[in-house]
């Protein structure tokens, strides 16, 4: 057991989140509120800046509109964890310790991993170098001032490459609040495909009324400086890429010799920690959890859980009772489409199209509601602890069948 130099009192458990993300946030957050007062446990969050980022709202941040600031120390106000801020550079998992900035050290008992995914810039040429992303604030910052400068310069082109729900998301609000702009929405897929038809008709439409041109069944193969090139050769002009297609995630934890998935997510049990390093668990964007359904994607709808039952699992670990499984079930995907409008596609738990869905204001107050709840939901987790640990778990779709 570990002690205290010269007191030989028991030190603390040193529980390190790194990434104050959605995930990492309520990992913390939870933990803290559960554990508060307890000398006996340390919470420490590690995060490159001292800003949250607001992933759902950075497609509003690239055209200029301006976000509340919120100070990840003044979210962790009310409870007893220690905020550092820095860059992870390395994670040593036999020795337990976490490099900052190159020039840090902090050692953990146990890690809460929580570096989530960025834009893959790698996998098409050009794009590292002629694209914007929206990994941050500082990010869409940038794009926002290039496009204002576009704007009133009489106009261009924008290409939006990848027509997932973060490219139909940024294409919409860009082409509303720059309507002098053209707006280019390239992808593979035609957007909104998973939804039911009705509500992928209406997504259609609305992109359609904003003056965003659609162009499905098309793959990116160079970005440059002034076009980007399809893969049948043609090319198609472009004054900004905007480059939304496909994530990766951090290479550290692979370099710490955690097991990894092909995209670099840490691989977890049912109980979301490390199938080779049990004292790590694994949260949000950077973990590869599975469900009897499938792989989990990366949403804040499930991220936030995956937090919450890693701090659960702590606790629970800490009191020698052993972690239960993780399980969860989708409820909606909400897609903004500008400021008023939206379409709100309810989904089965595996992630599967209901024939219910919202569109209109009412889909627009909806999606508003659910990209703000994470600050009251955290508020409540501080008072009640209890209360953060309540969401879908799947019914049928997540049950286990034990072998008879």
């Amino acid at each position: 057991m570990n002690t205290r130099r010269g007191t030989g009192a028991a030190a603390p458990h040193r529980v390190l989140v790194l990434g104050a993300g959605y995930a990492g946030m309520s990992a913390a957050i939870q933990l803290a509120a559960r554990t508060k007062g307890r000398e006996d446990v340390e919470v420490t969050v590690v995060n490159a800046r001292e800003r949250f980022t607001e992933r759902l709202r950075l497609h509003m941040v690239a055209t200029g509109q301006r976000l509340a600031e919120l100070s990840i120390p003044e979210l962790l106000e009310g409870t007893d964890a220690r905020f550092v801020r820095g860059w992870v550079t390395a994670v040593d998992a036999e020795a337990r310790t976490v490099r900052i900035d190159d020039d840090r050290g902090l050692r953990y008992d146990t890690l809460v991993y929580g570096l989530g995914g960025v834009a893959d810039t790698t996998a098409v040429p050009g794009v590292e170098e002629h694209a914007y992303t929206l990994d941050g604030a500082q990010d869409a910052e940038l794009l926002a001032d290039r496009l204002a400068r576009l704007a009133g310069h009489g106009g261009g082109t924008v290409v939006v490459g990848g027509s997932g729900l973060t490219g139909v998301e940024s294409a919409a609000e860009i082409a509303e609040r720059h309507p002098e702009l053209t707006v280019v929405l390239l992808g593979r897929e035609e957007p909104g495909a998973a939804m039911h038809p009705k509500a992928r008709a209406y997504l259609r439409s609305a992109l359609e009324r904003l003056g965003v041109r659609v162009r499905c069944g098309v793959e990116v193969r160079k970005v440059l400086p002034d076009s980007v090139e399809l893969a049948d050769g043609e090319g198609v002009a472009a004054d900004v890429v905007l480059w939304t297609a496909g994530t990766r995630t951090s290479p550290l934890a692979g370099a710490a010799g955690l097991t990894v998935d092909e995209r670099g997510r840490v691989v977890t049990d049912a109980t979301l920690r490390s199938v080779s390093h049990p004292e790590v668990y694994a949260v949000g964007d950077a973990a590869a959890v599975r469900q009897p359904y499938g792989a989990m994607h990366g949403t804040c709808q499930s991220g936030m859980p995956t937090g919450v039952h890693a701090a659960v699992s702590i606790v629970r670990a800490l009191r020698g009772r052993r972690p239960r499984p993780f399980r969860f079930g989708y409820y909606h995907t909400p897609v903004s489409l500008g400021r008023h409008d939206a379409v709100v596609q309810f989904t089965r738990p595996d992630d599967s199209p209901r024939r219910v869905y919202l569109t209109g204001r009412r889909a627009a107050w909806y999606k508003e509601t659910v990209t703000a709840s994470p600050w009251p939901t955290w508020g409540r987790m501080k008072k009640m602890p209890a209360s953060g640990a309540l969401w879908p778990t799947g019914g049928r779709f997540t049950r286990i069948r034990r072998a008879r």
